[in-house]
C-alpha cells in the first residue's frame, strides 16, 4: 500500500467518498416519504459533529505541526488558512445559485436554475472542502520525503470519517428531492452525482501538494477552515439545533466521537 502513488491514494480516498454519497442516496428507494425530522436532525448533526472534529485532528494539528517542522511559528499558517478557507467558502456561497432543504429562497446570484438543480449546489458546496481534505491528506502521505505528520493511515482515517457523514449528506439531499417530484431514479441519480465534485476536489488537492510543498500548512488549515464554515453556516442551521433539539445535538457529539476516536486511535 505504501507504494501507491498520490493519485491513487486520492482517488481511492475520494471514490470511497462519493460511493457512500450514492449509498446514503439510495435510501430515498427505502422509504415512500420522507424521514422524520428527528431523524434528519440526527443525520445533519452526525455530519456536523465528524467535520468538527477531522478539522481539528486531521488538519489543524497537522497544519501546527508541519509549519513547525518547517521552522515556522506553527499558528499562524494554521490561523491564516482557517480564516482564508472560510472566506472562500463565503465567496462561493455568495456567488453559486443554491437552495437548502425547507427553504423556499434560493442564495446565491439570480438564476433560472430549477429548485431541484440549486437543491443539487448547496450540498456540492459542502463536498468541495472534504474531497479537498482528503486530496491533501492522501497527497502528503504519498509524498516521499516529508515527515509522518500526516501518514497513509491518517489519510485513510479522514477518507472513512468523511465517507461516513457523507452516507446522511446523501440521505438529506435525495429525499428531499423526491418531495419536489422527482421520481426515485431521478433523486437517486441527482443525489449521488452532488458528491462528483469530491474525487475532482481530491485530485486539485493532490497536486497542489506536489507543486507547493512549501505552504502545505496554509492548504490543511484552509481546508479546515472550509468545512467549519459549512457546519456553522449550513449544517447546525439545517439541524435546527438552536431550537434545543436533543436529537441534532446527539449526533454532533456521537459523530464528533466516532471521528475523535478513529483520528486518535488509528491515525
Amino acid at each position: 500500500m505504501e507504494n501507491w502513488s498520490a493519485l491513487s491514494l486520492a482517488a481511492a480516498g475520494t471514490g470511497f467518498t462519493f460511493l457512500m454519497t450514492a449509498f446514503g442516496s439510495a435510501t430515498v428507494f427505502l422509504f415512500r416519504g420522507g424521514i422524520g425530522r428527528k431523524t434528519e436532525r440526527v443525520f445533519l448533526g452526525f455530519a456536523a459533529g465528524v467535520m468538527i472534529a477531522a478539522s481539528i485532528w486531521s488538519l489543524l494539528i497537522p497544519a501546527v505541526e508541519m509549519a513547525e517542522e518547517q521552522g515556522q511559528i506553527g499558528w499562524i499558517p494554521a490561523a491564516g488558512g482557517f480564516m482564508l478557507g472560510g472566506l472562500f467558502l463565503l465567496a462561493l456561497d455568495r456567488l453559486l445559485p443554491h437552495l437548502h432543504p425547507g427553504d423556499d429562497k434560493p442564495e446565491g446570484i439570480h438564476s433560472s436554475f430549477k429548485r431541484t438543480t440549486m437543491l443539487v449546489f448547496a450540498v456540492t458546496l459542502h463536498n468541495i472542502p472534504e474531497g479537498l481534505a482528503v486530496g491533501l491528506a492522501c497527497g502528503l502521505a504519498a509524498k516521499e520525503g516529508l515527515d509522518s505528520s500526516v501518514t497513509i493511515t491518517s489519510a485513510a482515517v479522514l477518507a472513512l470519517g468523511m465517507g461516513l457523514q457523507n452516507f446522511p449528506e446523501g440521505a438529506a439531499i435525495s429525499l428531499p428531492l423526491k418531495k419536489e417530484g422527482l421520481s426515485s431514479v431521478k433523486s437517486f441519480v441527482y443525489g449521488a452525482l452532488s458528491g462528483i465534485v469530491e474525487p475532482i476536489a481530491g485530485i486539485i488537492g493532490v497536486l497542489l501538494v506536489g507543486a507547493v510543498t512549501g505552504i502545505m500548512p496554509w492548504l490543511l488549515a484552509f481546508a479546515a477552515g472550509a468545512m467549519i464554515y459549512v457546519v456553522v453556516e449550513e449544517l447546525i442551521p439545517e439541524a435546527h439545533l438552536g431550537e434545543h433539539s436533543h436529537s441534532g445535538t446527539a449526533g454532533v457529539m456521537l459523530g464528533f466521537l466516532i471521528m475523535m476516536v478513529l483520528d486518535v486511535a488509528l491515525g
